[in-house]
């Protein structure tokens, strides 16, 4: 009999993580690695946001929090969606958690029964399906096309929709597509989701991130919903593991009895240092690094359709980059690895996201420094050139 639970059997691989280990592996050898794998912004927490810190640690205020966060952090929340995104917040729906991961785990945790199914788009960030699996629920993707931004409709939603249908888990902007939802899409599905009693869960992890359009939280839609957000992307604060939860008031309860036990409380300093990103000197930096990787994703465009790497979506928020390589090549997992091994350009290949685009799709971060891009994009062209020319080779 096995001493691993059948739950890890069904747990997706995080593909993205195991590029970075074989890239940080190559680093250890000497390899210069520009990795454009891991989403990770190599800017870091403002210097105000440190100073915050180090006055919390030297204040002593290093204990134990309530398990629902701090009360300054979670009323600084609530007027940030206000201030913002125009959403109505109270303070009491605001739940600190350690990242967004502890949101997710807790929101699953608290409102999935096992068998429930979560219907959630074709390509999708993989370690959301992990958290409904671990929860003795079943994520069921469903395949989306280019021509829906790689988003569920609400279409789609009623197509799918079963008895054993729970909810839907959707992300805007999405990883690893970068795309968002419409806003009149989004209105339409969460009225069908309400309309048959189900659960919305919104990722808003990169909602800060927007670059076309005003970014809209979907809390101002309807109120009703759980939202997942995060300090680690727009707040460059990735190490410091923390996020937090919106939830209904009448969820709130049911989620506080297992954050107590399950995770106690979200760091108390990185609490108390995180109410000094709301502040206006601090938002300034973030607005200034917003339009930096619009730079960056505005670079990469072009230069991603000169090397015949198309794209079938245009992303408007994250910093991601869903890139068709079946110019090249029909395996991207072949792709990525030759691509990390002989030029040492890392990225993610498309089996993370979901089957339906899993061969031909990679995803592209431009979480990392401008020069960097250009560097990679040097790297890649003969690379690709040497592809291209063992496929002509091929159908002669």
């Amino acid at each position: 009999m096995s001493r691993i639970a059948k739950r890890v059997e069904k747990a997706l691989t995080f593909q993205a993580m195991e590029v970075t280990k074989i890239a940080q592996t190559l680093k250890e050898q000497g390899k210069d690695i520009i990795s454009l794998g891991i989403g990770e912004p190599d800017f870091t927490a403002p210097a105000i946001v440190v100073e915050t810190l180090n006055h919390a640690a030297e204040a002593g205020l290093s204990g134990y929090s309530p398990a629902l966060g701090i009360a300054p952090l979670r009323a600084e929340i609530a007027n940030y969606y206000k201030k913002s995104f125009g959403a109505s917040v109270k303070p009491e729906q605001v739940i600190i958690t350690s990242g967004a991961s502890g949101a997710l785990s807790l929101a699953c945790l608290s409102t999935l029964n096992p068998g429930d199914e979560i219907l959630m788009p074709d390509p999708a960030y993989p370690a959301n399906s992990n958290f409904i699996i671990c929860a003795g629920a079943i994520p069921r993707l469903i395949p989306c096309t280019a021509e829906e931004r790689f988003q569920l409709s609400a279409e789609k939603i009623m197509a799918n929709w079963t008895p054993n249908t729970r909810g839907v888990l959707i992300a805007s902007p999405s990883n690893p597509t970068g795309t968002s939802v419409d806003n009149q899409e989004l209105k339409k599905i969460i009225q069908a989701v309400k309309a048959r009693n189900g659960l919305v869960i919104m990722d808003e992890i990169y909602l800060g991130l927007s670059y076309d359009h005003d970014p809209v939280s979907a809390l101002t839609i309807d109120p009703d919903i759980i939202v997942i957000n995060s300090f680690s992307k727009y707040f460059h604060m990735t190490g410091w593991r923390l996020g937090w939860m919106i939830a209904p008031e009448d969820i709130v309860p049911a989620v506080e009895k297992l954050a107590s036990s399950l995770c106690i409380c979200p760091s108390t300093l990185a609490q108390h240092a995180a109410i000094t990103c709301f502040t206006d000197e601090a938002m300034a930096i973030y607005e200034k690094r917003r339009l930096a990787f619009k730079e960056r994703r505005d670079y990469l465009l072009p230069e991603l359709e000169r090397l015949n790497l198309q794209v079938p979506v245009v992303p408007d928020g994250a910093f991601y980059i869903y890139a068709d390589i079946s110019h090249y090549a029909h395996d991207s997992e072949t792709f990525a690895r030759d691509l990390l091994n002989e030029t040492g350009v890392a990225v993610v290949p498309g089996l993370d996201f979901g089957p339906e685009h899993a061969r031909r799709m990679i995803r592209i971060s431009y979480a990392t420094g401008l020069d960097r891009l250009k560097e990679a994009i040097a790297r890649m062209a003969p690379f690709l050139q040497k592809l291209a020319a063992r496929k002509s080779i091929a159908h002669q």
